[in-house]
């Protein structure tokens, strides 16, 4: 079928709620490659590390402190703290967690997070429940798919209009998971994602503030609940994704049926999942890695005269904030990520502390950033050139960065990352071994054990 790139409705489209269902349904456990399971433990575990690690960040304490307000039944765990809550709200706060410091996974076909609606989930269900490790890997590969998926079918138009694609279409992922860990039948299952496809969550509007963290969260806890709505009997429309009026031709302008249903079960988009290596939006680390090279080339904020830089226009339309006043505003900052390469060689949640943004040092060093558009290069891509004040010029082409697919981080550096966000919280010891549980994920009869690793000193 052709992509439909115009308003006009499709009145003849696939039944997508319905294929969707059977598929999260009925797909037999672990019916992938060995390369799939893979990649989903180092999802899981980059996920874990995320959340554990901003555990006692603010925004995490906000959250906290509001559910608490309701008084919450003590039904899953709250990741690196000793409270626990019902398991929506676990979902919520877990999501929040894991993206607070934009460390987390990226699919990048569609820049969606997928892990932080699907696995906070997830993680909450299956505490409650008492699903296996195995359960838990099947629910999260087959949970991203259909997020990552569904996505595919709608970008760039959908994330162009402004919305936050990770928790749009986090709900329905987070909600595929939870009804293939709970069970459900075909038919609640399609219940399940039309009631998820009424809650997508999320605008770029609010990308530098509490709330984007707030999206991959509210998409697990709305998927959740959709998933359990589902089990009680609640029904939605059995088109609700694909209809003129449903979700997806809703919300974008653009709806590739092919990208859903094509190899549906044969490939799997956790294939295509990567991790940061820099604590910022994704489109930011080539200019921090190149930066990074110039720094062990020698260059310096006291030698630096000027740094040009040459970007795909989302670079500047997602990172464009030149005078960032915080942390938060320079996670969203090009010019502070390159300032962090030459001066630290690294982007790690350190270089995003407001003292550092704040710093006398780093505000003159931003300020001797020049970035310009230059739609040539790719989204992953970055030209940079050095100007230094004894007349020297230093060119540098970043095609592939650190962390992209053709530039992966490989398990080591995974394991260090996990190993610098978590030990902060809960120690060297309790790290080494809630990292061996997440390696050994696939064969853990519980989550207790794993999630009694997760608690601080």
């Amino acid at each position: 079928m052709a992509i439909n790139t115009q308003v006009t409705a499709d009145q003849n489209a696939p039944p997508i709620t319905q294929i969707l269902a059977k598929f999260i349904s009925s797909h037999p456990s672990k019916a992938w490659s060995d390369s799939v399971d893979h990649e989903a433990h180092r999802t899981f575990m980059n996920w874990l590390a995320c959340a554990v690690g901003a555990a006692n960040h603010e925004s995490v304490l906000a959250s906290l402190g509001a559910v608490q307000e309701f008084s919450p039944a003590p039904q899953a765990s709250i990741l690196g703290r000793h409270e626990k809550v019902d398991m929506a709200n676990a979902a919520l706060i877990n999501g929040i967690s894991s993206h607070t410091f934009d460390f987390d996974d990226t699919h990048l076909k569609t820049v969606i997070h997928p892990a932080g609606p699907v696995a906070s989930a997830l993680v909450a269900l299956a505490e409650h429940i008492g699903s296996s490790g195995r359960e838990l890997i099947d629910a999260l590969v087959i949970g991203i798919d259909v997020a990552c998926r569904i996505g595919n079918a709608m970008y760039p138009n959908h994330y162009d209009r402004g919305w936050h694609i990770t928790g749009s279409t986090g709900t329905v992922g987070a909600a595929a998971a939870c009804a293939r860990l709970l069970g459900l039948s075909e038919a609640q299952t399609a219940m399940a994602i039309g009631i998820a496809a009424s809650q997508p969550v999320g605008f770029r509007e609010q990308f530098g503030t509490m709330t984007k963290p707030f999206h991959p969260g509210g998409a697990a806890k709305a998927g959740l609940t959709s998933a359990l709505l589902a089990k009680h009997g609640f029904t939605a429309s059995p088109r609700a994704l694909e209809a003129p009026r449903g979700m997806i031709q809703s919300i974008s302008t653009k709806y590739d049926w092919t990208e859903i249903t094509e190899e549906l079960g044969q490939r799997f988009e956790i294939s295509l999942n990567t991790y940061k290596p820099f604590a910022c939006g994704i489109v930011i680390h080539p200019s921090i890695d190149a930066c990074s090279q110039l720094r062990a080339q020698g260059v310096t904020a006291e030698n630096l005269e000027r740094l040009e830089l040459k970007v795909h226009h989302l670079v500047l339309e997602l990172t464009g904030k030149k005078t960032p006043k915080d942390g938060l505003e320079g996670k969203f900052s090009v010019y502070h990520g390159c300032a962090c390469g030459i001066v630290y060689g690294q982007a790690s949640e350190d270089q995003y502390q407001d003292a550092v943004v704040q710093s006398p040092e780093m505000v003159a060093l931003r300020a001797k950033v020049q970035a310009t558009v230059d739609n040539s290069i790719n989204e992953a891509s970055v030209d940079v050139t050095a100007y230094l004040k004894d007349g020297r010029k230093i060119h540098l082409f970043v095609e592939h960065a650190i962390g992209s697919l053709k530039n992966p981080m490989t398990d080591d550096q995974l394991n260090k990352k996990f190993t610098n966000l978590t030990a902060p919280v809960i120690g060297l010891k309790e790290t080494a071994s809630l990292l061996a549980a997440c390696w050994d994920l696939k064969n853990l009869p519980n989550l207790q054990g794993l999630l009694a690793h997760s608690k601080p000193l």
